[in-house]
């Protein structure tokens, strides 16, 4: 076991074509570290992880992993032979074992080799040689590899039926539970995540927390999910504007932490800044008492003018980074029962064989000024039931109401609404027609200029074309907004802005997303989708798990009184609740 630091950056540069990410950057990562690393999209978060991971060479300094440290690497986005089978993926999670498995075959060949057999020194030598790898095999765990593979499978919610599936047939959020299976079964003694929560359901989030805490070696992880940065950080480190800053504790901790740094940071500028104009002040008047050729006063001023060249001057801070200018509000008001659906059922055709039936009996009713968060497992069925709200997968069975003055719009998660051919211009413009300088106003408020303007969708990363459908979204004032995953490609900082700008929206808002920070500030019912059928919950994410917690003891609640007063409290529940009983 390794002790001590495992990796390390020293003076190290990185500059991505002509553009300087970071100079001079130092940082060392001990063997028991729990550390979110978090900043800006572009700040340079990944290219951190792939220096260390050697998939980059810096253009100055050194990224260095100490000797004998084994480094695993989960990227964002994973990739696997598509052809290949769920379990011979797995199974390949271990190069080290791989190769002694290849050199125990060979030194096997070797002794049926007459040449081998037939002489006793060549083959005491092959099979002295044989038995040591034997030993170091069984000393790496390679007896009960396989076992051990199937079990870690199976522990990340995979079926045994599951094992024969090609690659192709997984989710986003499987694939990442697959590349997550494979450093669970080699277990490097630094691990480096890279958003290794997307895609992931909520029960893939809470199996991460838990791999991170019980983890025997280092973590750094990079997420966007606040929540999840709670419970597994123990150090945050921060990456902003090219440097980086340590702070001790979770995400809520540095959060605080931070902004008391920058409120101390900020005193400390203004009362810097008085005493150089003090001093700036006094050295003029003191040339200007010179000007008659005396000496003593100009003396004085080269002294005070040294004095404050030397002194160590306090950056000012940056108290608010440029966010997005995101500003949602119906252009009109909607009918007062948004949606009703009622016994919605949909089946698939199941590639094992089959008909899978994703929607059995789905019911559920919305009323204007309702926030609606639907959770549920990847593959419960949750985007399919949007895609029946839009009319875009037609139902097998049940009916789908919408209020006749609901308009509706679709943020989703895979950026489907976006037409990929087109420029970010041209997108745009599709929602409304305007001259350029009102498409770079807008853009400007998307932190877009003019030159990305031109630049096609199909090019843009993950925030970026979130950014362009928030732009869409909010060019059409709907009162009805359909948000599936919304904050999966968003930083932090947009992320609470959507959140801000969420909650002074006058429409009403359904969203699905695995998000439980953003369920929390946003959501005022939560409805659970599981094995085809929807279970309400009258309250935001913590509400919900400690009400479900509640019903799996059988412990009920006295009254509905009850339940309002433990719900999130929200200014919109009452104009919501007059308008259900006048309906009845």
């Amino acid at each position: 076991m390794v002790i001590g630091t495992v990796a390390r950056l020293a003076k190290a540069t990185v500059y991505f074509g002509a553009q300087e990410i970071f100079r001079d950057l130092s940082w060392e990562i001990y063997h028991d570290a729990r550390i979110g690393l978090v900043g800006p999209n572009g700040a340079g978060k990944s290219s951190i992880l792939k220096l260390l991971v050697g998939e980059m060479d810096t253009s100055a300094g050194l990224a260095q992993i100490t000797r004998g440290v084994r480094v695993g690497y989960l990227p964002q986005e994973v990739h696997f032979g598509l052809e290949r089978t769920l379990l011979d993926e797995a199974l390949d999670a271990s190069p080290t074992l791989a190769a002694l498995e290849h050199e125990m075959q060979s030194l096997e060949t070797q002794m049926g080799d007459p040449q081998i057999y037939g002489d006793e020194k060549k083959l005491t030598r092959v099979m002295e040689k044989h038995a040591r790898v034997v030993a170091e095999f069984e000393e790496k765990g390679g007896l009960n590899f396989d076992n051990r593979a199937r079990a870690t499978l199976r522990g990340l919610g995979f079926e045994d039926a599951d094992f024969a599936l090609p690659l192709s047939a997984l989710s986003g959020g499987q694939k990442k539970l697959v590349g997550l299976a494979k450093l669970l079964i080699e277990q490097p003694e630094l691990l480096l995540l890279d958003e290794p929560d997307n895609h992931l359901d909520l029960r893939g989030k809470e199996f991460l927390e838990k791999l991170i805490a019980d983890y025997p070696g280092a973590v750094v992880i990079v997420s966007h999910d606040r929540y999840l940065l709670d419970i597994v950080a123990e150090e945050i480190a921060e990456l902003e504007d090219g440097k980086i800053t340590l702070y001790v504790g979770n995400y809520s901790e540095y959060q605080f932490e931070k902004r008391q740094k920058l409120l101390r940071q900020q005193q400390m500028f203004q009362i810097q800044q008085r005493d150089i104009q003090r001093l700036e002040f006094s050295i003029r008047r003191l040339l200007g008492w010179g000007a008659g050729q005396n000496e003593k006063f100009v003396r004085r001023a080269k002294s005070m003018q040294k004095r404050l060249d030397k002194m160590d001057k306090i950056d000012r801070p940056k108290m608010e980074r440029r966010a997005i200018g995101l500003d949602l509000n119906a252009a009109k008001r909607g009918s007062n029962k948004v949606l009703e659906i009622s016994h919605l059922a949909k089946s698939f055709d199941d590639p094992r064989g089959g008909a899978n039936k994703v929607l059995r009996d789905v019911n559920l009713t919305m009323w204007l000024g309702e926030r609606v968060g639907i959770i549920g497992a990847n593959g419960a069925g949750k985007t399919v039931l949007f895609r029946c709200i839009l009319g875009q997968v037609e139902p097998d069975l049940g009916e789908i109401y919408i209020g006749p003055s609901t308009t509706h719009s679709y943020y989703s998660q895979e950026h489907e609404t976006l037409n990929f051919d087109n420029t970010i211009a041209d997108e745009v413009r599709r929602v409304k027609p305007m001259i350029d300088r009102e498409l770079f106003g807008l853009l400007g408020r998307f932190l877009f200029n003019a030159e990305d303007s031109k630049k096609k969708i199909r090019n843009l990363s993950g925030g970026e074309k979130a950014r362009v459908q928030m732009a869409k979204l909010m060019l059409q004032s709907a009162n009805l907004l359909m948000l599936d995953e919304p904050t999966n490609h968003l930083d932090i900082q947009s992320a609470e802005v959507l959140e801000e700008t969420l909650e002074t929206y006058n429409g009403s808002l359904l969203m699905i997303s695995h998000d439980r920070y953003f369920l929390d500030d946003v959501a005022t019912r939560i409805v659970e989708l599981e094995d085809g059928k929807l279970t309400e919950y009258l309250g935001n994410y913590t509400y919900y798990v400690e009400e479900k917690a509640r019903r799996a003891r059988g412990e009920t609640r006295a009254s509905r009184r009850d339940q309002a007063v433990e719900r999130k409290p929200d200014k919109r529940q009452t104009a919501k609740s007059k308008t259900q009983n006048k309906t009845k």
